[in-house]
């Protein structure tokens, strides 16, 4: 394996996940239009040190807030950094190819993915934080991260790295990834309306099990162009029907990994129950962060810090499933 491709491969994960976390940063400190342009700042590359450098078009848009700029234009250095790695990531798994050790179609698929993402990132700015840009930004930067994870996997792991039976897991993981993805598309939503707050009690909301919420309006996927979507645009039922439903797929799917574990601790060997408690601790640091987030009013490093778990959780289950379909070196088996 080329050494270049080795330190890429490890890197890149590492960089993926720095991007979504501040990512969610950003996000949740109101920061996503620290720059009402795109790709520079005020017209800059650089923050403007003041007003009297920026481009006068984009102040009368936006007033400049130095400390909101400069994070926006930190996560898009930190994003471009990750853009250029893929690339170089792909050109040398393409100038390997030949090599029989040499992962080649999860590089090259990253190509358009990273491409596609920053059209996002642009479309975040330009199109005001629409919801739906938002969620997608921030699936795609899932996405990316997990197959990052999965080249990784590929190259750090010889033949028979496998689970000991890895067929019966491969379906109940499966069903936990699709929940998982279900459920972070459903945070980034809540959290791209400002609904992360319409229910500030736990495990009630409105000091009752079924509060007042309008679905209908909750889910509206486009709404047109032009509307400025900063602090959100929705009333109260119609943010507490997202933030409720958020809560209420956070049962699925922990009821999901959960099964996917014990499938795993079952069938999959030593492995299998490494891999579990891993989940496990994951998972139930995750509840116990979004259960905080309610609890004290959406603490800024507590909310990122539920970001970064949902990537790391989608991570674990990655690597379930990875070890689930390959096979194990020949070795006694044991049912715990």
């Amino acid at each position: 394996m080329n050494a270049a491709y080795r330190f890429l491969s490890w890197l890149l994960p590492i960089l993926a996940l720095t991007v979504i976390v501040k990512g969610a940063y950003v996000r949740l400190s109101d920061a996503g239009l620290g720059c009402p342009d795109w790709p520079g700042c005020y017209g800059r590359l650089l923050v403007p040190e003041s007003a009297a450098d920026a481009a006068p078009e984009h102040l009368e848009a936006r007033p400049l807030e130095s400390g909101k700029a400069w994070r926006e234009m930190i996560h898009r250095y930190l994003a471009s950094g990750l853009g250029l790695g893929i690339l170089a990531l792909a050109a040398l798994a393409w100038r390997n190819r030949k090599s029989a050790a040499q992962p080649v179609a999860v590089p090259l698929l990253l190509v358009p993915l990273v491409m596609f993402q920053g059209l996002l990132g642009m479309w975040t700015v330009t199109l005001l934080l629409k919801p739906l840009v938002v969620t997608s930004h921030l699936l795609g930067g899932m996405t990316i991260l997990s197959l990052l994870a999965w080249n990784l996997l590929r190259v750090e792991t010889g033949p028979g790295a496998g689970l000991t039976d890895g067929r019966p897991v491969v379906a109940a993981a499966g069903v936990a990834l699709v929940a998982l993805a279900g459920q972070i598309f459903l945070g980034g939503w809540t959290s791209a309306n400002y609904a992360a707050l319409a229910c500030t009690d736990f495990p009630t909301c409105h000091a009752t099990f079924w509060p007042d919420m309008a679905f209908r309006d909750a889910f509206v996927l486009w709404r047109g162009l032009g509307v400025n979507y900063e602090f959100g645009v929705l009333d109260t039922p119609a943010r507490t029907a997202i933030h409720y439903t958020h809560r209420l797929w956070a049962v699925a799917t922990a009821a999901a990994i959960v099964y996917a574990v014990l499938r795993a601790r079952r069938h999959g060997g030593a492995t299998g129950r490494r891999l579990g408690r891993c989940i496990l601790a994951a998972l139930v640091i995750q509840i116990t962060l979004g259960i905080s987030n309610v609890k004290f009013g959406l603490p800024l490093p507590v909310a990122v810090m539920h970001n970064g778990m949902a990537a790391l959780l989608m991570v674990s289950l990655v690597t379930l499933m990875y070890y689930a379909t390959r096979p194990a070196a020949a070795q006694p088996y044991a049912r715990t």
